[in-house]
């Protein structure tokens, strides 16, 4: 398959699909987010696309608050580890170009930001507030 750019809501369906895809297959993540997710995976992935199309595209069709789905899951490095490198695979298996460089570094900030704030939720033993 020949590598494309991030252009069209087409495109961030295809990086989605695929992604959630092998997430879902994955021995360290599947049975993370099967039991959140449950049978609710085309709600999930159509909130993903409007995620990824704001983020990406600039088209403003994501609102709310992308933390606070995750504040309680039982992660850990190791899962936020393999959702970036099963995440930069999808991009480098498919993509090309500023947008798929641009998804990686935004991928890997969040990565980072959701396991800060995770961490301290936990040894705080507090509940988010948003």
């Amino acid at each position: 398959m020949m590598k494309k750019t991030i252009n069209t809501k087409e495109d961030i369906k295809v990086l989605v699909d695929t992604f959630y895809g092998k997430v879902q297959e994955d021995a360290v993540l599947k049975d993370v987010f099967n039991a959140v997710i449950q049978d609710q995976w085309p709600k999930h992935m159509a909130r993903m696309y409007t995620f990824w199309q704001t983020i990406l595209l600039g088209d403003r069709s994501y609102y709310g608050n992308p933390f606070m789905p995750h504040a309680e899951l039982p992660v850990e490095k190791a899962h936020f580890e393999q959702w970036l490198a099963l995440f930069f695979e999808t991009l480098d298996e498919n993509f090309t170009g500023e947008k798929a460089e641009e998804a990686k570094w935004r991928a890997g900030k969040m990565a980072e930001m959701f396991q800060y704030k995770i961490a301290h939720y936990r040894q705080n033993n507090s509940k988010p507030l948003i």
